[in-house]
């Protein structure tokens, strides 16, 4: 009769704690909506660049700022023929999926095109035009 006793109380003791357990642990249903991180604030890209012309053609070397460090850089330049000709530098810049510290860095490009001299520069990232500083 004795072990009947001491396994009956270890057994309501057992019950006691793990139905404790169980109502102590938060539920997801328990914590409602949860606040997400705002996503980004879409801001003009900045770019800083400079133009180097030599025998009819221009070097365009600079850095345009990027959300991480992850992130990679396509440049290339074409010219426009509107009302004069000019330079469109188009950078493109995929958005990165993977994990990567959130740091705004420089990540540097270069590119070349066949122009006149003094032909201005349009600069584009991503379709978006961007804030410049020649240097």
């Amino acid at each position: 009769m004795q072990t009947k006793r001491f396994w009956t109380a270890a057994g309501i003791i057992g019950i006691l704690i793990l139905g404790g357990f169980a109502l102590s642990v938060p539920h997801t249903r328990d914590l409602g909506q949860v606040a997400r991180a705002p996503a980004p604030a879409t801001t003009t890209p900045s770019v800083t660049y400079t133009d180097t012309y030599r025998r009819g053609t221009h070097t365009l070397a600079g850095a345009v700022l990027a959300p991480d460090a992850c992130a990679t850089v396509t440049a290339y330049a074409t010219t426009t023929k509107a009302s004069s000709t000019s330079i469109a530098l188009s950078l493109d810049m995929p958005p990165d999926s993977g994990v990567c510290l959130e740091l705004p860095t420089q990540i540097p490009f270069s590119t070349t095109v066949v122009a006149p001299k003094g032909a201005p520069v349009v600069v584009t990232v991503n379709g978006i035009a961007a804030s410049t500083t020649v240097q």
